[in-house]
C-alpha cells in the first residue's frame, strides 16, 4: 500500500537538499553556507572545511576562517580555490579571509538562472515521486489489492501532496531570487 506520509517525507528530503543547494549560491552577502562544499586536504584525506576551522562573519561582506590548526592556512586557501566558488581567499598566516564582492547585474541574472535550474531539478524529483507512486497504485488496483474508488481517492491524495511540494519549491526559489536581485 502507498503511504502518503512517506511521500511527504521524501518531499521534505528534496526540500532539505534544495535548501542546501540554494545556500551555496552566493547572494552578495557573507554566508558561511557558501563554504559547505569546500573540501581541504588534511593529512592526505579530503575533509570538509567546517570540520577543520571556525567560520565567522565579522561584517556583511567578509567571511573569516580560523583553522583549529594554524598550519592548515595554506591548505584551506588551496581548498577554497579548488572549490571554484568565485572568491579569492587571502590570509595573514593565522586566518583566511574571503571578501565577498558586490554582484554585477549580469552575475545576478546568471545566478537567478542557476537558482531556477536548482528549483526545476527539485520539481523533477517531486514529479518522479508522483509518477512512481501512481504506477504503484495502479498495479495494486490491477492486482485486486484496492477498489477503483480507493485508487481514485489515493490518486487525489498523491496529487494534492505533490502540488504542495511543488508550491514549496516555487516559494523557496522565489525567495532566493528576491535575495539575489536586492542591491
Amino acid at each position: 500500500m502507498i503511504d502518503i506520509n512517506l511521500i511527504e517525507h521524501k518531499i521534505d528530503k528534496t526540500m532539505e537538499h534544495l535548501a542546501e543547494d540554494l545556500n551555496t549560491v552566493r547572494a552578495g552577502r557573507a554566508n558561511p553556507a557558501l563554504l559547505d562544499k569546500v573540501m581541504v586536504e588534511y593529512y592526505g584525506v579530503p575533509t570538509p572545511l567546517k570540520q577543520l576551522a571556525n567560520i565567522s562573519v565579522p561584517d556583511p561582506r567578509t567571511l573569516m576562517i580560523t583553522p583549529f590548526d594554524p598550519k592548515l592556512v595554506g591548505e584551506i586557501e588551496r581548498g577554497i580555490n579548488m572549490a571554484n566558488i568565485g572568491i579569492t581567499p587571502s590570509n595573514d598566516g593565522k586566518v583566511v579571509r574571503l571578501g565577498i564582492p558586490q554582484l554585477t547585474e549580469e552575475r545576478r541574472i546568471e545566478l537567478t538562472k542557476q537558482v531556477k535550474k536548482l528549483g526545476e531539478d527539485a520539481k523533477v524529483a517531486i514529479r518522479n515521486l508522483r509518477r512512481d507512486n501512481i504506477e504503484h497504485a495502479k498495479k495494486a488496483e490491477k492486482a485486486g489489492e484496492m477498489t477503483e474508488d480507493e485508487l481514485s481517492n489515493l490518486l487525489d491524495d498523491i496529487e494534492e501532496v505533490i502540488k504542495k511540494g511543488i508550491g514549496r519549491v516555487d516559494e523557496s526559489v522565489a525567495k532566493k531570487d528576491k535575495e539575489l536581485l536586492e542591491v
